[in-house]
């Protein structure tokens, strides 16, 4: 089955089992926003890799309609990669299998979500309490497939048990491709500042590739995080969040020290009202503009930043009392073309 010898950082870049990257920098899983069309948006942006949100190895769940899409991995862009989560090792092992039949090419273990619902069944994070727990789960899914396994993890369950090392030597022992540590513990949730010092031990404890995550949100800081850590590559989560244009900002600088200019008004245009159109199509109608909502939130922040380098309007349209507004008109709008006529006539005013 697999091995670590499978994984390696070669000359060309960076490689998992027999996967070669273009970029090193990736789209971290997020449950409920890195579905489908998000993990698609950004591949065409850039990103070398877009895990799919976590999908339980519980197979009573998996007859429901959310965990029917996120099981959806033919039609993918990119390298396929599928988060798993679960504590049961068998369970675990099938949901390896069955993900892998159903079109996977990689399967990533969570053991980093910090979530109370999670955690209170020892899954996510909260395995990292049990390293022998963690040891004989990745043996069971490494040994269920004969694609590359990963693994997320945080470092550590909480300051005082950061045992980020002791887990990812576990990890590169029995089979692990890849590793993807977030600067925090379980119990730093998302707060504070992501630490980087750990993800710099584990890098030199292990041969493994090793990919830093947590609080990357620039090309300064993507650079700076690499530079330090020296990780093999980089993943981004929240700072994809309404603008997947990252990937690409970050892949740019790092090739050539320069920044690339901000997208155009035109551009901005098209990856929006193309996202929402990917929504409203993939989630049906009736939750295809619920989803549309909270990403849109996430745009208009984006925008208002955006606004200082495309031209005034934008963000005259999209900050302050202006972006709330915003917000709140397109939140009360219910019908998928309600949106995208009210995106059109707002970009209107910027084109004309």
């Amino acid at each position: 089955m697999n091995s670590s010898s499978k994984s390696s950082q070669c000359g060309d870049g960076l490689k998992i089992g027999s996967y070669q990257f273009d970029s090193n920098v990736f789209l971290a899983p997020m449950a409920g926003i890195t579905d489908q069309p998000f993990r698609e948006l950004c591949c065409r942006l850039g990103a070398g890799l877009a895990v799919s949100e976590m999908v339980s190895s519980n197979p009573k769940v998996w007859n429901t309609e959310k965990s029917k899409l996120r099981m959806l991995h033919s039609d993918d862009a990119g390298i396929r990669s599928v988060q798993i989560a679960g504590s049961c090792a068998d369970e675990l092992a099938f949901a390896a299998k069955i993900n892998a039949d159903n079109g996977a090419q990689i399967i990533d273990i969570n053991m980093g979500c910090p979530a109370k619902k999670v955690n209170k069944k020892l899954a996510g994070s909260a395995l990292l309490k049990e390293p022998a727990q963690v040891e004989q789960i990745v043996k069971s899914v490494v040994n269920s497939v004969d694609i590359p396994v990963t693994l997320k993890i945080r470092t550590g369950w909480c300051e005082n048990s950061r045992n980020g090392i002791e887990i990812a030597k576990i990890a590169q022992d029995n089979g692990i491709a890849s590793l993807a540590v977030h600067g925090r513990t379980r119990n730093d949730f998302y707060k504070g500042c992501a630490e980087y010092d750990t993800i710099k031990a584990i890098k030199e404890a292990v041969s493994i590739p090793v990919v830093a995550n947590g609080d990357i949100t620039s090309v300064e800081k993507a650079e700076q995080v690499l530079s330090y850590t020296g990780a093999d590559a980089i993943m981004i989560g929240r700072g994809a969040q309404g603008r997947p244009w990252i990937f690409r900002e970050i892949n740019h600088f790092l090739k050539t020290g320069t920044k690339l200019p901000a997208p155009s008004v035109n551009e901005v245009r098209s990856i929006l009202i193309g996202h929402v159109k990917e929504l409203h199509q993939f989630y049906g109608d009736y939750m295809g503009v619920r989803i549309a909502r909270k990403h849109m939130s996430w745009y208009v922040h984006s925008l208002a930043l955006l606004g200082e380098e495309v031209g005034e309007g934008f963000t005259l349209q999209f900050a302050g009392n202006q972006g709330k507004a915003f917000r709140a008109n397109f939140n009360g709008l219910s019908s998928t073309s309600e949106q995208l006529e009210m995106l059109s006539l707002c970009f209107d005013q910027f084109v004309h």
